[in-house]
């Protein structure tokens, strides 16, 4: 029997009894996954490529055991060594995969009070893209390393690290900052998968965060796309750092004979009959009376940032409805007084001259720097150098 047909009995026999052997323990792990959702997650994700794995590294071994030398048996093992190479990479990023789908299952976030969810999410989605960027990089360089004719050029490249690192770091410098930035974001809690912030004047959700961009659902459904090193060299707002309950105002201009009281009761009333309100602050004070109007302000509270819009433009349809309706004269308005102006008479213009005079004989009095020893004094220390004496110098 020629080495050829040797090597392909060898392969068939080996992919056939793998494939047996793959499909027997399949069945024990799905039985097991009825009561282990790691087991039943394993199962599914897992299945294909350790079935892929497991055949291509018995065949390898059933070549080089059973057959015999052979015109292309260099080629088709080294064929199957690179398979081999990416079929393992595949099954560590599945096993991986299955891990961090199972911490995020324990972790979900479809509950009250998430914060600590929200960051261990994150960190996990973070993690996950990490991960495989980096199985990927270590597989395609192990591939390329069972080429000779590559091995010798890494390790001349090796030689010249050090010019070449630095190349490369010049290039790729916004691209790695981005990459470093998604990296601390993970671990810094800055921001969080479904925070609510305010970026760029945009009040949002952070819907997304990869290793190079931040995505942030704008309330419209517009989505804001932003650098990673954005959130890391620039201010912004997180409203759901540490809790999602968060504050907001209202704000109601009237006039200056309105009762205060009344619009405070009504206030509590509209606050008590919403759901929206969580029950935490409900004031209302006055925060400026200026312009010829006295500005209201009612400051709410609610269990999250969409809430608490909602309830702010509520109190305000109400406080404005409820003055309407009880209390017209509140209203802002703008007050003038009209008088006739005579001409001035001769007696007026002495009066004047003599006023004129009082003004010249007081007006030391309302003098800084000059008028009186101490004001000329003050004079001179801030007048700088006398422009005669400087002249003659």
């Amino acid at each position: 029997m020629s080495s050829l047909v040797t090597a392909v009995l060898a392969v068939v026999i080996a992919a056939t009894a793998t494939i047996v052997v793959d499909e027997i323990l399949h069945k024990v792990v799905r039985r097991v996954g009825r009561r282990s959702p790691l087991a039943a997650d394993l199962a599914r994700k897992v299945r294909r490529p350790f079935l892929v794995t497991t055949v291509l590294v018995a065949v390898q071994q059933a070549i080089r055991v059973f057959a015999g030398d052979f015109s292309f048996r260099a080629g088709v093992l080294h064929t199957l060594v690179l398979l081999c190479i990416a079929s393992s990479a595949w099954l560590v990023a599945a096993i991986l995969l299955v891990c961090e789908d199972v911490a995020l299952a324990k972790w979900r976030t479809d509950v009250p009070d998430n914060r600590k969810r929200r960051r261990i999410k994150t960190q996990v989605v973070m993690l996950r893209r990490v991960t495989v960027a980096a199985i990927v990089v270590l597989a395609v360089g192990v591939m390329l390393m069972t080429f000779p004719g590559i091995r010798a050029l890494g390790a001349s490249l090796l030689a010249s690290a050090g010019l070449l690192s630095v190349v490369a770091a010049l290039a790729a410098q916004s691209t790695l900052g981005n990459v470093f930035a998604g990296i601390q974001l993970a671990f810094s809690d800055a921001i969080r998968v479904d925070d609510v912030v305010v970026v760029e004047q945009e009040w949002g959700r952070i819907q997304e965060i990869t290793l190079t961009v931040v995505v942030v659902q704008i309330w419209d459904d517009r989505r804001l796309i932003l650098p990673t090193s954005y959130f890391t060299t620039k201010p912004f707002q997180n409203w759901t750092r540490t809790g999602s309950a968060v504050l907001g105002t209202a704000e109601v201009d009237v006039d200056w004979s309105t009762p205060i009281e009344p619009l405070r009761a009504e206030l509590q009333k509209v606050c008590e009959g919403s759901d929206l309100w969580d029950g935490r602050v409900c004031v209302l004070q006055v925060t400026e009376a200026t312009g010829g109007m006295v500005r209201l302000r009612a400051l709410v509270s609610a269990n999250d940032a969409g809430a608490l819009w909602d309830l702010r433009c509520l109190v305000r349809e109400r406080l404005v409805g409820w003055i309407w309706e009880n209390q017209r004269d509140a209203l802002p308005r703008m007050r003038a007084e009209l008088r006739q102006v005579e001409p001035a008479s001769p007696t007026r213009r002495g009066t004047a001259r003599v006023y004129n005079a009082g003004l010249d004989a007081t007006s030391e009095q309302a003098r800084v720097f000059s008028g009186g020893d101490d004001g000329d004094t003050r004079g001179i220390a801030f007048g700088g150098p006398d422009p005669v004496a400087v002249s003659r110098s």
